[in-house]
């Protein structure tokens, strides 16, 4: 194991196109599960430990913007690996840049403002609220168990599993997650359908509408 996780840092790896697609559709997923994760027991601590809240716009528990950076950060950091230090500071000025324009693009152009730095916990050196201090060196920590940890295993299993078999169950989940963005994102708004947050509402399930 450790002389493959050598080669992994020592030498770029070469897969088909259809490996790809796997390898991409499974970080995708794994990126927007774990950021509702780090969010669910985040806003659990922020929330005076209280309750928990369903974080996102989805009915599963995943959020786009974490599988967005996470995409951001392997093209940015992969030629990098060989530096932790250098994939840490990249991810921290990536995933900066990504939140404030994020979070600005809801807020002005939608109306909406999904998360407001100075009013939470651990929330100082903040921007407007869009992006601060804490969130960006998490994000940096993050990114080390991504390019370290996940980009790994993600390559391990295209090489070790049987090719057909991680494809199909990395594109099928995929696309249950986007079906699930899309529907929520778009056709429930434009054919006026319940969206996630209303259907959990009505169980009683504490929901953070975005």
């Amino acid at each position: 194991m450790k002389e493959k996780y050598k080669n992994y840092i020592e030498n770029d790896c070469s897969f088909d196109t259809k490996s790809w697609v796997g390898i991409f559709c499974l970080l995708i997923v794994i990126a927007g599960v774990f950021g509702f994760l780090y969010e669910f027991i985040f806003y659990y601590f922020n929330g005076g430990m209280k309750q928990f809240y369903w974080r996102g716009g989805n009915f599963l528990p995943w959020i786009n913007i974490y599988a967005t950076g996470s995409i951001m950060i392997y093209f940015l950091t992969y030629k990098d690996r060989k530096k932790p230090l250098k994939v840490f500071l990249t991810s921290v000025i990536t995933t900066g840049i990504l939140e404030y324009f994020s979070g600005l693009g809801m807020d002005k152009i939608a109306g909406k403002r999904c998360w407001d730095y100075s009013q939470e916990i651990l929330g100082d050196l903040n921007i407007n609220g869009y992006v601060c201090l804490r969130s960006v060196l998490v994000f940096g920590i993050f990114a080390l168990l991504l390019m370290y940890i996940v980009i790994p295993l993600c390559y391990y299993l295209a090489k070790k599993s049987n090719k057909k078999v991680f494809i199909s169950i990395s594109v099928i989940l995929f696309s249950i997650f986007m079906l699930d963005e899309i529907y929520n994102l778009l056709i429930a708004r434009i054919f006026h359908l319940p969206r996630a947050y209303n259907v959990y509402s009505k169980l009683g399930v504490p929901y953070v509408k975005f």
